[in-house]
């Protein structure tokens, strides 16, 4: 018999990894509106923006004013990506708690991504991680493409170990382990956490994954068998990633709380007032979003 995890923490990361892919543009108004709702919700963490400069992510363009202008629930924190010691200086001016650095177990996908190899961009992070946590920030340390690569097919998990060790001695309080272009099987996670649990505590570990073969929901499931209780998730299934070719947007929050509460697992957030602010931000993109717990909402209304 399985037993699963009493208590599961969500991330809402559909403000920032959501958004960043969507063309059409969202003005600020409407999404200091959105995240005000999301903050209602019961999640514990918004991802809300990235200070990464405009012209690589022009949807994001407006994160300082975001942070600068949304309601802030106490019970909530606020977190944002950052790229470099410039980035870092203005989410510290509009009043992040959280901290998101970023990179790949992929060099090809960390150059496309950031630019740089990833012995370049070890050093920019430490800087960034060292001088967050001198603030009493929180930091998360990002991983990407830690099960395939577009560009080099298989990650092993020895690849995503190195990465990991460096974050962690650079000083990041956890790190968030992401199948970004959507292609892993339970088979893989069982391979990967074998291995990422065997040096690391569970309660270090974050899972996210993106759902561009419908594998988002079986995964998550092996990854609590495991004992793992944090994932990162965008609301509605919003999202995908600018870098990696194909990739369909993050598991669906909606559809990750119609799992875990029909488990009978906790997670404070209440469901109802999550699917307002899905036809919200729906409304706003002029669009249906993927989630199919989202479309049977929509068909019974």
């Amino acid at each position: 018999m399985v037993y699963w995890p009493s208590r599961v923490q969500i991330k809402e990361v559909g403000p920032r990894d959501g958004l960043q892919n969507e063309k059409k543009p969202v003005s600020t108004a409407d999404k200091i509106n959105w995240i005000n709702m999301l903050s209602e919700t019961g999640v514990k963490e918004i991802e809300y923006s990235s200070f990464v400069h405009p012209k690589w992510v022009p949807q994001l363009a407006d994160a300082y004013e975001v942070g600068l202008k949304i309601n802030r629930n106490p019970n909530v924190r606020y977190s944002a990506l950052v790229p470099n010691m410039k980035g870092l200086e203005l989410a510290l001016e509009a009043g992040i708690d959280g901290a998101s650095v970023f990179m790949s177990a992929s060099e090809t996908h960390n150059k496309k991504n950031i630019n740089k190899s990833i012995a370049k961009t070890y050093p920019v992070l430490a800087e960034v991680i060292k001088e967050a946590k001198q603030e009493h920030k929180h930091v998360t340390g990002y991983v990407s493409t830690v099960f395939d690569c577009p560009f080099e097919g298989k990650i092993t998990p020895e690849q995503v170990i190195r990465v990991c060790d460096k974050l962690f001695e650079f000083g990041v309080d956890d790190i968030s382990l992401g199948d970004t272009i959507g292609t892993a099987v339970p088979s893989q996670v069982d391979q990967l956490l074998e291995t990422v649990l065997r040096r690391y505590p569970q309660d270090k570990i974050i899972m996210h994954y993106h759902d561009t073969r419908g594998m988002a929901i079986a995964n998550i499931t092996r990854s609590l068998e495991y004992g793992i209780t944090r994932f990162d998730s965008s609301i509605g299934g919003l999202g995908g990633c600018p870098y990696a070719p194909g990739a369909a947007g993050n598991v669906a929050t909606n559809d990750v709380l119609y799992l875990l509460h029909g488990l009978g697992i906790d997670t404070g957030v209440d469901e109802k007032k999550l699917q307002e602010a899905a036809f919200y931000i729906q409304n706003k993109l002029g669009k249906a979003l993927p989630s199919k717990s989202l479309t049977y909402a929509a068909s019974q209304a």
